[in-house]
């Protein structure tokens, strides 16, 4: 198990090129995403985006700037390969699906965006088990378990 973090901010996306909307409590469907997300999709692997706050401090960009639904302070995402589980308050599963992969509208934020956040926007997952996300909740992250036996 990889070391506790928290939410501090969620997001949602209600119109494309909109700014996101920042919400204290939001809810998860299963196999779907963040209810009244515009790209909460069912069986998407791009349901959710989660992004950490230390990446965006380093970079000077607020949260929710770079379009993400979950803002994660303390994790490092980095080091989160596809197939990691995470777990956010007392209900929500998340499985990471892959890397974000930053698309030109990071140039529309700030010129040159997109070329100096690659690697770094954040990662992409779909929801296992939905409920209650909350502002605050605790985070914790597990390797896959094909990465925890070798």
């Amino acid at each position: 198990m990889m070391p506790n973090g928290k939410i501090i901010a969620l997001f949602l996306c209600q119109r494309h090129r909109q700014p996101m909307i920042p919400v204290e409590r939001a809810v998860a469907i299963s196999g779907v995403g963040v209810e009244g997300d515009l790209h909460a999709l069912k069986y998407d692997t791009r349901q959710v985006l989660l992004m950490d706050v230390e990446t965006l401090n380093t970079l000077g960009l607020t949260p929710g700037v770079v379009k993400e639904n979950i803002t994660l302070e303390d994790i490092d995402l980095s080091s989160m390969d596809t197939g990691c589980v995470v777990r956010m308050g007392e209900e929500v599963t998340m499985e990471v699906t892959a890397p974000c992969t930053p698309c030109s509208r990071m140039d529309e934020i700030r010129p040159g965006l997109q070329r100096i956040i690659r690697g770094k926007r954040g990662i992409l997952c779909r929801v296992l088990t939905g409920g209650t996300l909350n502002v605050g909740d605790p985070v914790k992250v597990e390797q896959p378990l094909a990465s925890l036996s070798t």
